[in-house]
């Protein structure tokens, strides 16, 4: 753990240096998401969804799907580059760093950037006047889970390609379509029943669930558990197939 603390540190003290080029979008994009889509397409939804205005009831599924964005633009380009140009887990690997302490320390950078974007949505989310609920900061948990959840095979996959033309399609077949169809815009049961089950699936609607939850300050009930848990399977499921692949990559 202490190991990849280091690891960690390394990773910030690059971004302190390249910080300024994302900190005008983490803010612009929530901004201008909240009119485009809270405002704009909520002008035309008289009534709201299940009682409750659009805006109130996207925000929580925008938290979500940001935290879904930083997690996958952190875990794609950045790990592949680390392998095949950059070379940096390589020199990780020669010095005296176990694969779970490179792979851990790249990973809680991710978690911070997944934090840091979510939390900058919530504010931009507070000052239009869609926090109603004490239980809205709990979103920032739910979206380190969902972005971990998500980043951790994200990174797997990263970790067992050789060329970016596959990170081009992770992008068309998995992201797009899992932020369209997860609850984000429009809510799951509109689909047709298989698609339905498709969102079911994807981790991405079981954190949207969670997000609207503790943004309208709702009890999840059993459902609840079962979102977490479901999340934490991928959680799992994502750091093993990652750690395998690192292994195989590095050659250790």
């Amino acid at each position: 753990m202490v190991a990849g603390a280091y690891v960690l540190e390394y990773h910030l003290v690059n971004y302190r240096r390249t910080w300024r080029s994302s900190a005008l979008s983490t803010l612009v994009m929530p901004l201008l998401t909240m009119l485009g889509f809270g405002v704009g397409v909520g002008s035309f939804v008289s009534g709201g969804v299940d009682g409750v205005p659009y805006l109130d009831w996207i925000v929580p599924g925008l938290i979500a799907s940001t935290a879904v964005q930083a997690a996958i633009g952190e875990a794609t380009w950045p790990v592949l580059s680390y392998f095949e140009w950059l070379k940096v887990y390589f020199a990780q690997a020669a010095a005296p760093l176990r694969v779970a302490d490179i792979l851990g320390g790249h990973l809680a950078f991710m978690l911070f950037r997944i934090l840091s974007s979510a939390a900058a949505f919530l504010v931009v989310a507070a000052l239009f006047g869609a926090v109603h609920s004490w239980w809205a900061p709990a979103t920032l948990v739910v979206s380190l889970l969902v972005g971990l959840a998500v980043a951790a095979p994200a990174v797997a996959y990263s970790a067992s390609i050789t060329s970016d033309s596959y990170l081009a399609i992770l992008m068309r077949f998995a992201v797009l379509p899992m932020s369209l169809f997860s609850g984000v815009f429009f809510p799951v049961d509109s689909l047709p029943v298989v698609l339905r089950w498709v969102a079911y699936a994807l981790p991405l609607w079981h954190g949207v669930e969670l997000s609207r939850d503790a943004m309208l300050g709702l009890a999840p009930g059993w459902l609840g558990l079962v979102h977490v848990v479901y999340l934490l399977i991928w959680c799992a499921a994502g750091w093993t197939l990652a750690h395998r692949c690192f292994r195989r990559r590095l050659a250790v």
